[in-house]
């Protein structure tokens, strides 16, 4: 066979090994055609020598927010999905976001498809989020959705006045995935705790930036977790609880887990490092603590970064995704929306944090590639399994994206080898289309070298690309629409018996 391209001189690692070296990829026609040793090398075969540096599977991103009509300042697909592959990942999961007057979902797709057609570096895909569930959309119009468009996961809210269902409303979106065996994503904060405790926070003059971290309390995230957890158990569905931040929100799911119940988790890279001493002033800018708001909100002390830690490494957490949500920060319709006639007010401020690029550097960093085995917080298995390998199954890409095995999409991140690839984050070198960075100053132990999509070199770190961003070497437009299949239950199983009711007792209402 001539390759295409060649992988040679790596350590490659899936989500449940790290391989031998000596081991070569070969890759034809964008796809991984085997994985061996002394493979042959044609006249037109390109080969990557990675210096015995790692090689993982391209990152899958499934809790992207671009081009979303409530972040006008936020990244469209071009500048979000370039910061994507420069930060090592090839695959993008987006929302297509539902309003509460859309009376159909076939207008936000075409809406949503218009707005990313020829412009993305990296593959992608969409997920639904719906506010009017209405019986038309559950049994027409997400069967077809599914069938036709790939399109197999939708995202409910708990809160936000625009956007939160009812738990009556969120069962009957449960019952009608669960038959198109569907991912049910679910934003878990009690609406009415926060509500009650931001009306109290204004009466009291409180609305600097950093009470935004006051205004909604782990509380708040553990009770609607909890709910969520129930409403799926009544309804026998798969969910994913999306962002949690909180240790009681975490424990709720390990014990839905245990019990065997569809229960699976993610957090997010800023939950990990940051806390909300991040949100207080700066003494150049007084506003400065709004560049780090964002939903759940960072907690306060380092034990709640230790004890999220310890759900990566014990499987509580599912998938680590970004959840890309940004907003620039001096725009007047960023940010500053929170400034109010001169007076700072946190419940104005767009929520969300910039994260795309820096996500996979930030984890990598916390294996043993970048330290001593006995410092590391995660394995490299680990690390892939999180990134690529649980969110590809989770969502339906199995088998397509998420793996360096025989058949997959050569999707893959070629790291530097040892202390070459370590970096500070700052925002001058990154790749998005906002003005900072809530990671600015952190040190990472490395960064992707080469990002391969589909076979094709599309970051190279040290290339100089005039007008492109510094390594992007890829193409606006060559990233393409992933149609999605059913997604694959991870964590429990269905077909339980929620408890305290009879076998089937669910027929008699359902």
């Amino acid at each position: 066979m001539d390759f295409d391209l060649i992988i040679s001189n790596g350590i490659l690692v899936t989500a449940s090994e790290v391989l031998p070296a000596g081991l070569q990829i070969g890759i034809k026609d964008g796809i991984i055609a085997c994985i061996g040793k002394d493979l042959p090398v044609s006249s037109t075969t390109k080969i990557i020598d990675c210096e015995g540096a790692y090689v993982t599977p391209g990152g899958v991103d499934s809790h992207v927010h671009l081009a979303q009509k409530n972040s006008p300042t936020g990244d469209g697909w071009e500048t979000g999905s370039r910061s994507a592959i420069a930060g090592g990942t090839t695959t993008i999961l987006a929302f297509a976001s539902q309003s509460r007057d859309d009376a159909s979902l076939y207008p936000v797709l075409e809406d949503y498809h218009r707005k990313s057609r020829g412009q993305s570096y990296c593959d992608y895909g969409f997920h639904f989020i719906l506010t009017n569930p209405t019986d038309a959309i559950l049994q027409t119009e997400l069967p077809a959705l599914a069938a036709d468009h790939g399109i197999t996961s939708v995202k409910l809210y708990m809160t936000y006045d625009a956007m939160k269902l009812s738990d009556r409303n969120i069962l009957s979106v449960l019952l009608a995935t669960r038959a198109l065996g569907m991912t049910t994503m679910i934003h878990a904060e009690s609406h009415d705790m926060i509500a009650h405790i931001i009306a109290g926070l204004e009466r009291n003059s409180h609305t600097a930036p950093h009470f935004h971290a006051l205004a909604r309390p782990r509380i708040a995230e553990d009770e609607a977790s909890y709910r969520a957890i129930a409403l799926a158990e009544l309804a026998d569905a798969p969910v994913l609880i999306v962002h949690m931040s909180s240790e009681v929100a975490m424990s709720h799911v390990r014990d839905a887990q245990t019990r065997l119940l569809p229960i699976h988790a993610e957090t997010c890279p800023h939950y990990l490092f940051l806390l909300s001493a991040a949100l207080r002033p700066s003494p150049e800018d007084p506003f400065s603590g709004a560049k780090h708001v964002c939903s759940p909100p960072l907690r306060h002390h380092p034990s709640d970064l230790t004890a999220l830690w310890r759900g990566l490494q014990n499987g509580t957490f599912t998938v680590l995704s970004s959840d890309h949500a940004p907003s620039s920060y001096a725009s007047p319709l960023g940010k500053q929306l929170g400034m109010v006639d001169g007076i700072p007010r946190f419940s104005a401020i767009p929520n969300g944090l910039p994260g795309l690029e820096t996500r996979l550097p930030l984890l990598f960093s916390q294996t043993p590639a970048c330290l001593p085995p006995e410092q590391a917080k995660l394995s490299l298995p680990r690390f892939v399994e999180l990134t690529a390998s649980a969110p590809a199954a989770l969502y339906g890409l199995a088998g397509r994206k998420g793996s360096l095995a025989p058949g997959a999409d050569a999707d893959l991140v070629v790291w530097f080898p040892g202390a070459r690839g370590r970096r500070v984050v700052r925002q001058a070198g990154l790749h998005h289309g906002v003005d900072y960075t809530p990671f600015e100053g952190v040190g990472v132990g490395n960064w992707p070298r080469w990002t391969v999509l589909r076979g094709r070199v599309v970051w190279d770190a040290d290339a100089d690309v005039e007008g492109e961003g510094g390594g992007v070497v890829g193409e606006k437009g060559f990233g393409e629409y992933l149609k999605r299949g059913r997604g694959r239950v991870l964590v429990g199983r269905t077909g339980g018996v929620p408890r305290g009711m009879e076998v089937g007792e669910r027929e008699f209402w359902l």
